[in-house]
């Protein structure tokens, strides 16, 4: 894992395409703004899909869901 120190207002970018900003420091957290393509999905921790039962069906992560609508659904 590559750690970096980074100032509010400074970037980081990750291959050509996406840029990550620290858009706040307050207290004990830090705000971080990511620029990339609609191609790339980009999730919180939380909500990366982790290991799942044998028989269940596969989850498709689709990229840029419109708002409110659940960015987990099963594989139809």
């Amino acid at each position: 894992m590559l750690v970096l120190s980074r100032r509010e207002g400074e970037c980081i970018r990750v291959g050509d395409s996406v840029v990550i900003t620290i858009v706040r420091v307050a207290g004990d957290k830090v705000r971080v703004g990511i620029e990339a393509p609609a191609n790339v999905v980009v999730l919180r921790g939380e909500l990366q899909p982790y290991e799942r039962e044998e028989n269940a069906a596969p989850l498709v992560i689709a990229p840029r869901n419109p708002p409110g609508e659940s960015i987990l659904r099963a594989a139809s």
